[in-house]
Formats: structure tokens, sequence, C-alpha cells
């Protein structure tokens, strides 16, 4: 009787554990706006993650839309932040900047710069250091993109 018991319980604890569900802030939520166009410049890796972040964007159809233009220009640095006694690299640091206007009917509305660093490590291995960097840079831009949105969210238009 008392291994039923653990047995039904186990069951409806694994049944309540799975139908949770998660889903990410910014992905497959309906905005009362919607990026008519974007306008990209700098960066080309930048600009895509930015881009393909921003195209999820979707507009609910039953309300009438906002529709912006968004321009973004993209830069990235990378630095070295200190070195050992023979010259060579210890750490690195990656800065991403981004400028971005927000406009309707040829009216800018928003016109904002964001920053984004990140400190890493030497590799001796190059190709581990390459992807550490596209890491660092899609997980950089992914906040970037998400503070775009949030801005555009909190946008006053009226």
């Amino acid at each position: 009787m008392n291994n039923i018991f653990i047995k039904t319980l186990a069951f409806f604890f694994i049944i309540g554990l799975s139908a949770c569900s998660y889903k990410p802030i910014f992905s497959e939520q309906n905005y009362g706006f919607e990026i008519e166009k974007i306008i990209l410049s700098g960066e080309k890796n930048i600009n895509s993650i930015i881009k393909s972040k921003l195209k999820s964007i979707k507009s609910d159809e039953t309300k009438e839309k906002k529709r912006y233009i968004l321009e973004i220009q993209s830069k990235k640095i990378r630095e070295i932040v200190s070195k050992d006694s023979k010259g060579d690299p210890l750490k690195f640091k990656m800065v991403i900047f981004v400028e971005y206007k927000v406009s309707k009917n040829e009216n800018l509305l928003l016109n904002n710069k964001i920053e984004k660093n990140n400190v890493y490590n030497n590799d001796s291995d190059k190709f581990e250091l390459e992807q550490t960097e596209d890491i660092i840079l899609e997980k950089l831009t992914g906040n970037i993109s998400d503070s775009i949105i949030s801005s555009i969210i909190n946008l006053n238009d009226n």
C-alpha cells in the first residue's frame, strides 16, 4: 500500500512538472507595434543577430498597429586589457556600440546609444578563442536587442 502511494505521488509530481511551460520574454509575443523597415550599417555579425531578434516581433492583428522605422549603426572593438611579461595578451575586452533611431511617419521619436562590454581570457587555442568571442558577441548583441525592444515598448508617441 505504501508503495502504491509513492508511485501515485511520483506520477502526479512528474505530470505537474511537465505541465509547466517556459516562454522567453521577447519571443512569440504580440505587441502593439511592428517594425516596418530596418536600416542597418556597421558590423555585419551584430546586425544579423539584431535583425533576427527584431523579425520575431509580431503585432496583434485585432488592434491598430504602430509602424516604426528603425535605423541601426553598430560597431565592435576588441582591445587588449592586460599582457604577460613577454608582451603576449592575457585578457581581451570586447566592446559593442549600437546607435539606433526610431521614427514613425518621418518623425524621429527616439535616438539612443547602447554600449555593452565583456572581458575574457586569452586562449592558446585560437579556434577556442574565436568560439568564445562568437558566444560573447551573441550574448552582448542579444542583450542590446532586448534593450531596443524594451525602449520601443516604452515609447510614448501619441
